[in-house]
């Protein structure tokens, strides 16, 4: 009986859950948390994994541990009612009422909008475009078997090649960050601004929903006993949170270098 993911298993699947916690509450906070904490940074990050790294880790370790078959299972060990309630506000929090809306307004600013010709309808292109967005997304949805080679086959290595040519522009010709000043918020205090900063990622909330996505992934795998589920799933959950945490340091400080040649 197979009791281990191997190594090129393991991989894969910390690339799936990363592709699938990074989404654009994960670029947009570390980077404006960058520009705003100033030379602050550093502590800011720190309170910004606990609770943008930390919290989602165990979120995710939670559902391999307690052996639950979702977040209604794992909400169950609380009450029947609470259950109910607590799995409905979640998939509500993380989908049409803040995260989805997110998503989609993020890559139509910075990736639409600006192209768009003088008297474009701003509104009407956003509804396409988001029409366009949700309806690529339901055809992935329903092809949920092939989720872990179209997100962490896929599409993650093609994002993190994007995004370390980003962040390796950023940093090239920056300045120290004894340069910048932190606004009034990160003067005092940064650590805990960072905290709150971090939770806005709301990973913490999608870790819940996303874990029976990685303890299923390793059943299909081949791995059918408990513990051994719990332990793999603790290890994908490890590596790929480890891969967050650095991602979002780069992320922060190229934040903080782009104010030596932009203004904020």
């Amino acid at each position: 009986m197979k009791k281990d993911l191997t190594f090129k298993e393991t991989q894969a699947i910390t690339s799936m859950l990363f592709g699938l916690f990074f989404g654009a509450g994960n670029l947009i906070f570390p980077a404006m948390m960058g520009q705003q904490a100033g030379w602050n940074v550093l502590p800011a990050l720190a309170g910004f994994l606990v609770t943008g790294v930390g919290l989602p880790l165990l979120s995710v370790v939670s559902l391999g541990i307690t052996g639950s078959n979702g977040l209604s299972d794992l909400a169950g060990l609380v009450g029947e009612k609470f259950k109910y309630v607590f799995t409905a506000a979640l998939y509500l929090t993380i989908g049409p009422f803040f995260a989805a809306p997110r998503c989609v307004t993020v890559p139509f600013e910075a990736g639409v909008r600006p192209f768009l010709k003088e008297g474009t309808d701003a509104k009407l292109a956003l509804f396409l475009f988001s029409s366009a967005f949700f309806l690529l997304i339901l055809l992935f949805s329903l092809r949920p078997g092939k989720i872990l080679t179209i997100i962490g086959k896929i599409l993650n290595p093609i994002f993190m090649i994007v995004l370390g040519i980003l962040v390796i522009t950023a940093v090239v010709n920056a300045v120290s960050i004894r340069h910048f000043t932190p606004s009034v918020e990160y003067q005092n205090f940064a650590f805990f601004k960072g905290l709150l900063d971090g939770y806005n990622t709301m990973d913490t909330l999608a870790g819940l929903a996303f874990g029976i996505i990685v303890v299923t992934v390793i059943r299909d795998l081949g791995i059918t006993d408990q513990k051994d589920i719990a332990r793999n799933t603790i290890k994908a959950g490890i590596s790929s949170c480890s891969l967050m945490a650095v991602i979002y340091l780069l992320v922060a400080l190229t934040g903080t270098f782009s104010l030596s040649y932009m203004e904020v």
